[in-house]
C-alpha cells in the first residue's frame, strides 16, 4: 500500500472512522500498528485528520475519546507538524510576515503575535 490510490485511501479513512466510533483501545491500536508497517507517519496522520472531520459532525464523543485516548503520540505530533504547517501558510496568505508576526519555535510550536492571534480566534 505505499503508492495508496484513492479508493484505498477511502477504504482506510472508513475503517479508521469505524474504530474511533467503536472506542475500542485495541481494534484502534491495531490498525495504527497496521497501518505503520504500511504508509508513512504523514500519511496516517492525513488519514486521521479526515476521520475526525468525517465523525466529527455526528459522533463529537467518539472523537474526544480519539483524541484523549486511541491516537498514538507519534501521530498526534505528525497532526500537529501538518496542521501548524497549513496554518501557518494561511497567515502568510493573509499578508502576515514570518519572523515578524508569526514563527515557529523550536518544538515546532506557533509562536503568534497579537494581530495574527486574534486573527486565528476569529477563525475558529
Amino acid at each position: 500500500m505505499p503508492n495508496m490510490n484513492c479508493l484505498q485511501f477511502e477504504l482506510e479513512i472508513e475503517r479508521m472512522a469505524r474504530a474511533m466510533m467503536t472506542r475500542n483501545r485495541q481494534i484502534g491500536q491495531d490498525l495504527f500498528a497496521y497501518l505503520k508497517t504500511q504508509i508513512p507517519l504523514e500519511v496516517i496522520a492525513g488519514l486521521t485528520i479526515v476521520s475526525i472531520e468525517r465523525i466529527l459532525w455526528f459522533d463529537t464523543e467518539a472523537v474526544l475519546w480519539t483524541v484523549e485516548y486511541l491516537i498514538p503520540a507519534d501521530v498526534l505530533q505528525e497532526i500537529r507538524k501538518l496542521t501548524t504547517i497549513t496554518l501557518y501558510k494561511q497567515l502568510i496568505g493573509k499578508g502576515f510576515i514570518p519572523g515578524k508576526d508569526i514563527s515557529v519555535d523550536a518544538e515546532g510550536k506557533l509562536l503568534l503575535n497579537e494581530r495574527a492571534r486574534s486573527t486565528v480566534a476569529c477563525t475558529r
